[in-house]
């Protein structure tokens, strides 16, 4: 029996595959072939679009696949959300579909685009947005390059960005948001019931949540002499760190920090005593139970 999952292709597929890299599988995409090559035996990749995942999952013509929360919701497809990936293109993070308009135009809200044109690739959720804030606007489907749609071919556009650098490249400025999304993996509902195939997706959702998780966190060795380990144990006091006794004398440690506290808390370690200390990555991080 094999898994066959769906790869989204085009801007989540660089940092699909990466993910997936760090996950523990070596996903080998060529470029003439939607049918990329990985080095697990019970598993089938095939390259869609992150548009058409969804729907695909749901037929059963494949039986999981990586999307974004948009898509879902976009194609109303009724499949299991698996696991919640947050991680974009360029980043750990969460996209936003936002209203955007010329930089130059004097709009400012979206009641003022009452009667105007909207350009945009997400037309059902972008219609619901418009209808629940009780402005009429003519949605229209755009097939990409959707930032320069404005203001010759629409007085708007409703488009996805994570940094808003592209937006300001093209002069357009953020006046709404349509929704926040996120990547997931998600599960047709009959191959979810099947034991082995929810085997199989879990473990494979087990392993990208912590390879998402070690992105965020690295891990720190540290020998500390007798004499200093009061004061060192006080600075990684919450930190859950792993100590071993050295037959020399004094403790090893081992701890995991997140990234944007590792910068304050290492000097903190040496001027509590820490000696030898050394920082490097981890390529997962599984959180244990609460």
């Amino acid at each position: 029996m094999k898994l066959r999952i769906g790869i989204p292709k085009g801007s989540l597929q660089n940092s699909t595959v990466e993910l997936f890299k760090r996950a523990g599988f070596n996903i080998n995409v060529n470029e003439r072939n939607y049918y990329p090559s990985i080095d697990d035996a019970e598993i089938e990749c095939v390259l869609i679009r992150a548009q058409e995942i969804a729907p695909y999952v749901q037929k059963g013509a494949i039986d999981c696949g990586i999307t974004g929360k948009d898509w879902i919701e976009e194609t109303g497809s009724k499949v299991v959300e698996v696991s919640e990936l947050v991680y974009a293109k360029q980043g750990l993070g969460k996209a936003k579909w936002v209203v955007a308009v010329p930089e130059a135009s004097s709009i400012n809200s979206i009641k003022e685009l009452e009667g105007k044109r909207i350009a945009t690739e997400l037309v059902s959720l972008t219609r619901k947005f418009f209808e629940k804030n009780k402005v009429k606007v003519d949605v229209e489907f755009s097939w990409g390059a959707t930032e320069i749609k404005v203001p010759m071919l629409a007085d708007a556009i409703v488009e996805i960005t994570e940094t808003g650098a592209s937006l300001k490249a093209n002069k357009l400025k953020v006046i709404d948001t349509v929704m926040e999304t996120t990547t997931r993996l998600i599960a047709n509902p009959e191959a979810f019931k099947d034991s082995w195939k929810k085997q199989k997706i879990s473990e494979i959702a087990l392993l990208l949540e912590s390879a998402l998780e070690a992105q965020k966190r690295v891990g720190v060795m540290m020998n500390v002499p007798d004499s200093k380990k009061e004061k060192v144990l006080e600075v990684l006091k919450d930190k859950n760190p792993t100590i071993s006794t050295l037959k020399q004398g004094g403790i090893d440690v081992f701890v995991v920090l997140e990234k944007d506290k590792e910068k304050s808390l290492i000097p903190k370690l040496i001027e509590a005593g820490a000696e030898g200390v050394v920082e490097f990555e981890i390529s997962k991080y599984i959180k244990g139970e609460k």
